[in-house]
């Protein structure tokens, strides 16, 4: 039963990092949320979405930044397709290779053309946004079993680059989803709201004691 407000934390588990949202899903979902991780390099991203009672997603504002330079997208569906608006301050890019790891390129996209058959986006390295095909489908409740296969927005961390995606999920019975992407697989405990408890290799939700 949605209830507010909510606030959910996560424990990242393949890397140093953690999550907090805070959330009201009393009609859609309004959500204001922080990720932090320290790979490829440390940054902390700050993200609001908005989600219509229909479980769609209307629009995501996320800024990204760690040290010497920042990154902010915006994302909004309209009825034309998606609009995208970026931002970048510094040389992300510049810290990246420094240290390493490929360059991010630029944040957003060239071509939105290409979201236009994404209801849903998908922020990485955040459970969050697995609930929303889960509560959009109805996948909680669905029998085991079915499958239904969702192109999303995929928000790549910390450059905000943003890709179009497709991913399956798979009801496992009462608690359990299974989520694919490409050649991953990971089989996700929800609670009776569908949000994620444990998502292997990924994350855990740690609750108040």
């Amino acid at each position: 039963m949605p209830t507010v407000p909510k606030s959910l934390f996560w424990s990242r588990t393949d890397t140093a990092g953690s999550e907090h949202v805070v959330l009201d899903d009393r009609q859609g979902l309004s959500a204001r949320g922080v990720l932090l991780a320290v790979d490829p390099i440390p940054y902390t991203c700050r993200y609001q979405l908005t989600v219509g009672a229909d479980w769609a997603v209307s629009r995501l504002e996320a800024e990204a930044e760690g040290a010497g330079w920042a990154r902010s997208v915006r994302l909004e569906r309209t009825g034309d397709g998606w609009r995208v608006r970026t931002g970048e301050e510094g040389d992300l890019d510049a810290a990246l290779v420094a240290t390493g790891h490929p360059p991010a390129g630029l944040p957003g996209t060239d071509e939105p053309d290409r979201l236009a058959e994404a209801l849903d986006v998908d922020l990485s390295g955040s459970p969050l946004f697995n609930t929303l095909p889960i509560r959009r489908i109805g996948l909680g409740r669905a029998p085991a079993d079915q499958a239904r296969q969702v192109t999303v927005a995929w928000v790549l961390l910390p450059g905000l680059a943003v890709l179009p995606a497709d991913q399956v999920y798979t009801s496992l019975g009462p608690g359990r989803i299974r989520f694919n992407s490409d050649s991953f697989a990971a089989d996700l405990d929800i609670d009776p709201n569908g949000f994620v408890v444990r998502y292997p290799g990924l994350a855990e939700r740690i609750d108040p004691r």
